[in-house]
């Protein structure tokens, strides 16, 4: 299958052997070496938040599809304390303004100036800018999981509810090409959180789709192939009561990619998840102003180790910007204004409903998962469409205009990690 993935990727001036080269070369170890840092292994989520879309209740009962949160214990002081905050002064500033905010009273002892940059710190998730719906990390549902403790891989997800959500994604909430049908039923279990999308007889075609249309439609395909390239890497491949192994699956691989088996889409599917590498490394290049900061650490409380993860960080933001065949960003929303903006913020609507399907998902590891990668890649979306926001960041002081959450932070390098 892989051998089938080559050359040309469209609507981009980057090719399949160049992206492999860079990535499995440079980029992919100073990463898998990031994500392993105790900054980027927590993530704050609420895996019980009801589906808005339809009334269903049904949860896997398979022992691998549970999550198993950790102890606060466990989580580093400098994280648990703040959660979403960037240094050990804006956690404090942040408690102080959020006490005064709760008495009533007006905290003499902070500037406007400081009230206003904090306010804004805690509001921002809720700004025009998001693509994606925000857990409530204050709520008494979100719990800190140790992502490393806690992988994609095959669950034993599958059947109707799996691809119930997958259906509501194509269906409803993507700019897909016309020839591209319904599926009728759902067809064979195709496992995690996803039976791959059935592709009826016609190949996809996107003769007069947009780009900014067709772009929206390869990073969920992308996604997609992504999910499915992982539960078929880690599958459960022995089940007893001494021993479980965990291993490559090539039949499951080759069902959802092989090009005949897919009926000449599964290269396509694959070409797409290399879309989606570009567009996430180019939102890396993008926000490096906003990480280069002096004010801006990844707090945990230890300072020394929290230096050592800053200097990674920016070294893997500096090589991601060293790439030479960027995707243009620019090509997306060019043309008529007001028909851009309106084009703009549909292409937001659609994602932002997409990462509330992530609620509906029966399996709370492959929900886990499928909400830490969709708000990853609506982190990098709003990266890139934040581009003169985060060109007028000031080297000092708050930023005003752009802001990156915790939760952004370790979604965004973790779903580009996946």
């Amino acid at each position: 299958c892989i051998q089938q993935v080559t050359g040309h990727l469209d609507d981009c001036t980057c090719d399949v052997e160049t992206i492999d080269a860079f990535n499995n070369y440079k980029l992919f170890p100073r990463l898998n070496e990031l994500l392993e840092s105790d900054y980027f292994r927590y993530y704050k989520v609420n895996l019980k938040k009801p589906c808005p879309f339809w009334n269903d209740n049904s949860h896997c009962g398979i022992r691998d599809c549970a999550v198993k949160p950790c102890p606060s214990d466990e989580v580093p002081d400098g994280i648990r304390s703040g959660s979403y905050k960037y240094s050990e002064e804006a956690n404090n500033l942040a408690e102080e303004c959020e006490e005064a905010k709760r008495l009533g009273a007006v905290d003499g002892s902070l500037s406007e100036e400081t009230q206003q940059a904090v306010l804004r710190w805690t509001r921002h998730d809720d700004s025009s800018d998001s693509f994606c719906e925000a857990d409530d990390i204050h709520s008494p549902d979100a719990e800190y999981v140790d992502l490393l403790l806690n992988p994609e891989r095959y669950t034993g997800y599958k059947g109707p509810d799996a691809w119930k959500i997958w259906n509501s994604i194509y269906e409803e909430n993507c700019f897909k090409p016309q020839n591209v049908k319904r599926p009728l039923a759902s067809g064979r279990g195709e496992g995690k959180f996803s039976v791959c999308f059935q592709y009826l007889k016609a190949p996809v075609s996107f003769s007069g789709v947009c780009v900014e249309k067709r772009a929206f439609y390869k990073l969920i395909s992308g996604l997609h192939a992504s999910i499915n390239i992982h539960l078929s890497a880690r599958y459960l491949l022995q089940d007893t009561w001494s021993e479980k192994k965990w291993g490559s699956n090539v039949t499951e691989f080759q069902q959802r990619f092989d090009e005949v088996l897919t009926r000449g889409e599964g290269p396509r599917r694959l070409k797409n998840l290399y879309f989606l590498y570009l567009i996430e490394l180019r939102a890396l290049s993008k926000v490096l102003p906003f990480f280069e900061r002096p004010g801006f650490q990844l707090y945990t409380g230890n300072k020394s180790h929290d230096a050592e993860v800053k200097t990674l960080l920016l070294e893997i933001l500096h090589l991601a910007k060293s790439f030479p065949l960027h995707f243009d960003e620019n090509s997306l929303f060019a043309g008529n204004k007001k028909e851009a903006a309106k084009l703009k913020e549909e292409f937001r609507l659609h994602f932002k409903n997409i990462s509330k399907i992530m609620d509906c998902v029966g399996c709370f590891k492959c929900r886990l998962w499928g909400k830490l990668q969709t708000q990853g890649l609506g982190t990098a979306l709003k990266i890139l469409f934040s581009e003169s926001l985060i060109e007028k960041i000031p080297e000092r002081g708050p930023s005003y205009g752009f802001q990156l959450s915790r939760q952004e932070v370790v979604a965004f390098f973790n779903a580009f990690g996946r």
